[in-house]
């Protein structure tokens, strides 16, 4: 092909003058023309460069700013480059966050779930505010404040939002009992935020408490629960703490002094800015004599991994489960009067053997569980990544690792096993907890008057479970196990099915956890130990 000199000087000449366009496009508006910027002086120190970009933005930005959103959007960037757990909480954020930690909120009163697109009353707590002016347990809520909410995939956070509200004023709720629409004008209060989910005993020397959350009122409600065991005969107790995301420090450090001699080392706190902190047992604690398993699973995190962390080092009793979330860091809340507010990490905590749990955080920090579950880890202990360069001694001399959470001296695997497909089609269709509901509607007396055990148990036993929800499944769902299902999937189901229609009595969860006794492969691990710790 024949160069053509004058066609390639006309298209460089064209293709010149876009590239020139482009640039001029980008420069002509600074004032100063193509080759004339200034230079702006900045400084790291002060935060200077930070507020000069802002403060150039504010002056020549071609839109309206929204200061706010800009302005949250650069303390939430800004705090990424520190940790996963520094971070800003807007308004509504971090009152949502303080509640849940503080023990109490305003609101009516009541538990209740959504089993079938109507929302069903668990629970009426006694001397609050619904109680008062007479809902009770079993009751549908059909209308809150004149809004309909039954039937219409009304989202559930919704109807705690309208039901919930400042103590004095006033929510009108509309039931549903048996054939009748009842509506019941309720003015909100202060209602208790439990965080003990359970307390009973086992079995006639064992006690169990299941504990969600460590909030202001932990440690007061925790040695009611376990007062009340003692006088039941308790020498040996299991504390759940599987699924605990932890909460304030000083309610793990009270717990922990409750089992602990004195000056045992319950942890110690040490930060760039935060001198080293030593937190010691003073001897006075109701429970030293008692027997000790402490259940954690992946969920269990911060406060949680500090108290079995305490308990693992000073060989007080036994941890069972699998390895805990790893979270060692420790936040410092910073409030501010616009309602939002940041909470910033100040320190590590370290157990009594010195470890830090604290788990690597980079890009795959909150991928962390599921690689464990694509890992192995979940289901084989062979799995449990362990850093062998961060050994370290409890009292006893036994070798427990650092760097990456609470390693459980029994293991018990995640049980995937019986989850047949019949299962896995009720669980998507809620069947199970449907089938309660209706148990509910058709056993409600019955129901209502039992408030032990035993009788539950024989009354739950005389109403035929299994057959009425296999009838159930079938009629409402067509849903049949296929041959063999049912034999290798009921031992899984029958007691959460017991447990779902025993939680509508009036031992409410403490039945509901009871009956899933049998199905709960950690607890009947911890059962088969000695919770006395085996010496190396």
């Amino acid at each position: 092909m024949k160069f053509n000199e004058q066609k390639f000087g006309s298209l460089a000449v064209a293709l010149l003058g876009v590239v020139l366009g482009v640039v001029l496009t980008m420069t002509f508006y600074s004032g100063k023309g193509l080759f004339g910027s200034s230079k702006t002086k900045v400084s790291y120190s002060g935060w200077q460069k930070l507020n000069v970009i802002l403060q150039e933005v504010q002056k020549k930005y071609v839109d309206t700013l929204d200061v706010p959103a800009i302005t949250d959007a650069a303390v939430v960037a800004a705090l990424a480059e520190l940790d996963p757990h520094s971070i800003y909480l807007p308004p509504e954020d971090l009152k949502e966050s303080e509640t849940e930690l503080a023990g109490n909120f305003d609101g009516i009163g009541i538990q209740f779930n959504v089993p079938n697109d109507t929302a069903i009353i668990l629970e009426v707590i006694p001397g609050g505010p619904s109680e008062k002016v007479g809902l009770q347990q079993g009751d549908r809520i059909l209308k809150i404040d004149g809004k309909n909410v039954a039937g219409v995939k009304f989202p559930q956070d919704s109807m705690v939002k309208m039901m919930r509200g400042l103590a004095g004023t006033k929510v009108t709720v509309t039931v549903g009992r048996g054939p009748e629409t009842i509506p019941f004008e309720i003015t909100r209060g202060k209602i208790p935020l439990h965080c003990i989910d359970a307390s009973f005993m086992i079995d006639a020397t064992t006690g169990y408490i299941r504990l969600s959350k460590f909030s202001r009122t932990t440690y007061k409600e925790f040695s009611e629960a376990a007062s009340k065991l003692l006088k039941d005969g308790m020498k040996r107790l299991v504390i759940d703490l599987r699924d605990n995301t932890g909460g304030y420090l000083d309610q793990a450090q009270h717990l922990a002094n409750m089992f602990l001699a004195a000056g045992d080392e319950i942890v110690y706190l040490e930060g760039r800015k935060y001198p080293r902190e030593d937190i010691t047992a003073n001897g006075k604690g109701a429970l030293r004599d008692v027997e000790l398993a402490v259940l954690i699973n992946e969920n269990s995190a911060s406060s949680s991994e500090i108290f079995a962390g305490a308990i693992q080092d000073n060989d007080r009793g036994i941890v069972v489960g699998r390895r805990s979330f790893g979270k060692g860091l420790v936040q410092e809340p910073v409030f501010f009067t616009d309602g939002s507010g940041i909470r910033i990490t100040i320190a590590r905590f370290y157990t009594p053997s010195g470890r830090c749990i604290q788990k690597p955080y980079g890009k795959d920090y909150q991928y962390d569980i599921y690689n464990r579950y694509v890992d192995g880890e979940l289901f084989n202990s062979d799995s449990v990544k362990v850093d062998s360069t961060l050994a370290f001694k409890t009292r006893g001399g036994r070798t427990v690792y650092g760097g990456g959470g609470i390693i459980p001296d029994v293991f018990v695997p995640m049980d995937t096993t019986k989850a047949t497909k019949f299962y896995v089609a009720c669980n998507r269709k809620a069947t199970q907890m449907r089938f309660a509901s209706q148990m509910l509607d058709t056993y409600k007396a019955e129901l209502g008057r039992i408030e032990d055990f035993s009788t539950l148990d024989s009354f739950l036993d005389r109403i035929d479970i299994p057959g009425k929800f296999l009838s159930f499944a079938k009629t409402k769902d067509g849903l049949t196990p296929e041959p063999g299902e049912w034999e290798q999937t009921k031992d899984y189901m029958v007691p959460q099915l017991r447990a779902l229609v025993g939680r509508y009595s009036k031992l409410g969860d403490n039945a509901f956890y009871r009956m899933y006794l049998p199905m709960d492969e950690t607890i009947n691990a911890a059962m088969k130990e000695d919770f006395k710790v085996k010496l190396e």
